[in-house]
């Protein structure tokens, strides 16, 4: 018989004993409140707080990534005078709520300054989330669920369709705070809500 192929080697990273943990690692009683993201020390980028919980990002796929240049772009492009873009920012919907959008359109009046670290969910108009494996549950359970009842109007997401953005348009139904889908976009995002939007989805597949 032909000799077992060698398992591949293992090597354990061990941390000095001396070495304290992070504080997040283990979460006070009730869990974490909004402003605690801005004081944790040594917290990795992009760390969201759900349900009082912290929870971390995996590295992004080529296919998130480049729909999010898509996506930025082409609001960019169309954005109102009095609106802003932002990527990959906090909206503080709670006191133990503060999610990460991919992206999001608000209120100039929502801006206070360059070292912002998080927005009002009262000056947000859409938040754009783009599914990725590991947050599938959350980018189409969880966090429609904490937008809605916060009151964002507009909300979106993403998904991977073949290698090209598939976008699903929700509008927000205020007197049941729950999203309702008002179309699937899978080459070319026209609408007149919130604003005049024409984005050429294929675009990704030129970056």
């Amino acid at each position: 018989m032909p000799d077992p192929e060698p398992r591949p080697r293992i090597e354990r990273v061990e941390q000095e004993a001396d070495a304290p943990l992070p504080g997040w690692i283990i979460p006070p009683e009730g869990g974490f409140v909004a402003e605690d993201l801005d004081h944790l020390p040594q917290l990795p980028p992009h760390t969201e707080l759900i349900d009082g919980s912290i929870v971390l990002v995996s590295p992004q796929t080529a296919f998130h990534m480049l729909t999010l240049s898509v996506l930025e772009t082409g609001l960019r492009r169309c954005l109102p005078e009095d609106l802003r873009l932002r990527r990959e920012m906090t909206v503080k919907l709670g006191r133990r709520q503060r999610p990460e959008p991919d992206l999001l359109v608000l209120r100039a009046d929502g801006v206070a300054g360059m070292e912002q670290t998080t927005f009002e969910a009262e000056h947000v108009l859409l938040v754009v989330e783009v599914v990725s494996a590991e947050s599938e549950l959350r980018d189409r359970d969880r966090k429609p669920e904490l937008y809605a009842q916060a009151g964002i109007p507009h909300f979106w997401r993403i998904e991977n369709s073949g290698g090209q953005p598939m976008v699903i348009v929700f509008e927000l139904d205020t007197a049941k705070d729950v999203y309702v889908s008002t179309g699937v976009h899978h080459y070319r995002l026209k609408l007149g809500v919130p604003f005049d939007i024409d984005i050429d989805l294929t675009e990704i597949g030129r970056l």
